[in-house]
C-alpha cells in the first residue's frame, strides 16, 4: 500500500486569500497602507472590500492552498 503524503498550504497565500461560501476566492485590493488622504472617501470605502481573484489566476493559487484557506 503506497503511503499518501499530505500537501503543505503556502502561508502566506493563506494570509492574503479567503473563499466564499460558493467557492470564489477572495482577495483585498492594493493601495491601502498609505497615500490615502489624496482619494475620495467613495474609493477609501471601496478599499475595505473584498474582490474576487481573476480566473487566469485562480488555477495557480489553489494549488497553492490545497485545502482551502482556513
Amino acid at each position: 500500500m503506497a503511503k499518501k503524503y499530505k500537501l503543505k498550504t503556502h502561508k502566506g497565500a493563506q494570509k492574503r486569500f479567503r473563499f466564499s461560501a460558493n467557492g470564489k476566492m477572495l482577495r483585498m485590493h492594493g493601495l491601502r497602507s498609505h497615500l490615502r488622504r489624496r482619494r475620495s472617501a467613495r474609493v477609501k470605502r471601496l478599499f475595505d472590500q473584498k474582490v474576487a481573484v481573476h480566473p487566469a489566476d485562480q488555477a495557480r493559487l489553489r494549488a497553492l492552498l490545497p485545502y482551502g484557506a482556513s
